[in-house]
């Protein structure tokens, strides 16, 4: 299989236009032309791309790329079909025919690459077609979702395994971008990568800066760094509805936002995306369903304004920042809240045992399947019909499908897990005189305030259904009919649930005894979840260590340089501000915004020379002096010299 140098810088130039591979990239290329297996760690951003497209280009054959997404899966094909290489995917969705017609293409060798989900490799079919297939190459992204132990662990890539017995001579290259030295380990057990060989880049990103502020202005301090960094920016938040919430907030300010998040329709996201990449819009407000696959290199700052769940979503996500390799900034703004948040988070995630067994049950008799049988069919599924016909709660119960698909037993299709959404167009005043003049009307909207309360007139809020009928002592039906009526004389808007959602059991429907979620697995992966949870905090909360040591030590590099421009190494750099100082800035303060409302905003546009360390040191003077004090929910304001209690 081996080749030479000229041959792969051919390729890189022809395909790529690049004049030379990046660090670690023809070292890889090379190792795997000699038909070995590796294991590539190279940081978001580092071309992990090219380590397995270039090679199998220089081979005969195809190369199967094993990925994760649907979303990233398409838009690899469609850069590689934009340079003129052969390439096509097979996902849910694909009609028999359409299949049909690409695994035949592919035992033609008429296309050079297959991209497939992890779950393909235990069906029938594909691995009927498989080994009439002339295959060079097997090339598994994000590795990282083999392993139990990683951030984002899909028993699905278990069975990946299972190709190497069908495939013994063809060589296995595992990419990701993140993961532990137990992951690494975990990885090249799993794959059965044998010698063992690892390719790691360093995870240092010198021009990437690290930042962790607090401040309970989330969305004053977005607006400072998009003013003050420029250029186009991503900022992650976990829940859909604070995407619009925080996008509306920014266009408001001046500044061009837009939303993403996967309840979306694919065509609005396809569109919002490439309005993004190509400049139309500087900054997207997105959940973590956006980034992964996106191919911008000018992005200028990452701003996360939840905890994430681990550090290594968050170094992924803050990777982003930065491809280019100019100055680049990842701000997690932080707030004690968010602890307390990400707490609740986790539980959410993993129900009690027994409930979510009792789901499984139901949701075998619901879909009228056997013991025993299921296995890969598609059924159509409503998740708020299913929890009215079988009286579970909404929320608790998606937790417990969602753990079960994360477990390997079924998967859920994106439409299937949305819930009816109302918003209230008409103001509060108009909504309490219609339910005067409208009786009938007002036990559903009375219920509706009381559950959901006034964020129904800011925002689109999911609402549980069932409960709702459960609680009007109505049927499900009359309850949305009754919706359906107000949202058509425009005193609400009524998006109800998706109809065409899927559900498919990945594996027969099995029996709920002792061997169906063991209790001490349940515990151990709840466990490992919350040691991340801990290590996430530890990092919003660290005072002392240079932040891009700390990511690197959790991710097993050991760097003892600090990097000299996070938050923490720009504080112990910065010179105190003596006391004479700070009352005279106090005093200048006070002399020009006697009567505002005080905030760190006000302190940037009145000392715009002054580092963000030193306005902290002002803002910590005034609040221990007790110049300031709190002003409701707007803010802080002068204290007057009789208020004070200081003495």
């Amino acid at each position: 299989m081996a080749t030479d140098n000229f041959h792969i810088h051919d390729i890189l130039r022809q395909y790529w236009g690049y004049a030379r591979f990046r660090a670690l990239q023809q070292d890889i290329i090379e190792y795997v032309l000699q038909g070995k297996d590796a294991l590539a760690l190279l940081p978001t951003g580092g071309g992990k791309s090219i380590c397995f497209q270039v090679p199998a280009l220089a081979m005969r054959g195809i190369c199967i790329v094993i990925s994760p997404l649907i979303a990233l899966m398409k838009d690899q094909v469609e850069n590689l079909k934009r340079r003129g290489i052969a390439a096509e995917a097979v996902y849910s969705g694909l009609s028999t025919h359409e299949t049909e017609l690409i695994f035949n293409a592919a035992i033609h060798n008429r296309i050079k690459f297959l991209y497939i989900s992890p779950e393909r490799c235990q069906n029938e079919t594909f691995l009927a077609h498989l080994q009439q297939m002339q295959v060079c190459l097997l090339a598994v992204d994000e590795a990282h979702c083999i392993s139990q132990w990683g951030y984002d662990f899909r028993p699905p890539y278990l069975q990946i395994a299972l190709l190497r017995s069908r495939l013994p001579r063809v060589p296995v290259l595992a990419l990701t971008a993140t993961a532990t030295p137990e992951v690494v380990e975990d990885i090249q057990d799993k794959l059965r990568i044998l010698p063992r060989k690892v390719f790691q880049k360093s995870f240092t990103r010198e021009n990437l800066t690290y930042y962790v502020v607090y401040d309970e202005d989330k969305l004053g301090r977005v607006e400072r760094i998009v003013n003050k960094v420029g250029g186009s920016g991503i900022v992650y938040v976990r829940k859909r509805r604070k995407t619009v919430q925080i996008a509306e907030a920014l266009q408001k300010r001046g500044i061009s936002a837009s939303f993403y998040h996967g309840g979306m329709d694919a065509a609005t996201r396809s569109r919002r995306q490439d309005a993004w990449i190509e400049g139309k819009i500087q900054v997207m407000v997105a959940t973590n369903a956006f980034g992964m696959g996106i191919d911008k290199p000018d992005v200028r700052y990452v701003v996360h304004l939840d905890l994430p769940d681990t550090i290594e979503a968050y170094f992924q996500e803050a990777g982003r920042a930065g491809r280019d390799e100019k100055r680049a900034f990842a701000v997690l703004v932080y707030h004690p809240s968010d602890r307390m948040e990400a707490e609740q988070n986790l539980n959410r995630a993993y129900p009690a045992l027994p409930f979510i067994k009792s789901v499984y049950e139901a949701l075998g008799n619901y879909l009228n399947i056997p013991a025993g049988s299921g296995e890969g069919v598609e059924n159509a599924f409503n998740l708020p019909q299913f929890c009215q016909t079988c009286r579970l709660p909404v929320a608790e119960t998606f937790s417990a499908l969602f753990f079960l698909e994360k477990d390997g037993y079924l998967r859920l299709s994106d439409s299937a897990r949305e819930t009816g959404k109302v918003h209230f167009k008409a103001d509060y005043d108009t909504v309490y005189r219609y339910q005067v003049a409208h009786p009938v009307f007002q036990n559903l909207l009375t219920t509706l305030l009381r559950t959901y309360g006034g964020k129904l007139f800011s925002d689109y809020v999911p609402i549980d259904e069932p409960e709702l009928a459960r609680r009007l002592k109505q049927s499900g039906n009359l309850v949305r009919e009754a919706l359906q009526k107000l949202s058509a004389v425009s005193l609400l808007d009524y998006i109800p649930p998706s109809e065409g959602g899927t559900i498919t059991l990945l594996m027969p429907r099995r029996k709920t005894g002792p061997s169906f979620l063991r209790p001490e697995n349940y515990a151990e992966r709840k466990e490992n979840a919350r040691r991340k949870a801990d290590a996430m905090a530890s990092y919003a909360t660290e005072k002392s260590l240079c932040r891009n040591r700390f990511l690197l030590q959790y991710l097993g590099e050991d760097n003892r340089q600090d990097c000299g421009h996070c938050d923490i190494c720009l504080a112990r750099k910065a010179l105190p501000i003596s006391e004479k100082q700070l009352r005279l800035m106090a005093d200048e303060l006070q002399s020009v915004s006697a009567q505002s409302t005080l905030n760190l905003q006000l302190l940037s546009d009145v000392f715009p020379q002054e580092s963000e360390i030193r306005l902290q040191q002002l803002w910590q003077y005034l609040l221990s002096e007790e110049r300031i004090a709190p002003d409701g929910a707007l803010g802080y304001k002068w204290h007057s010299p009789s208020q004070s209690t200081k003495i």
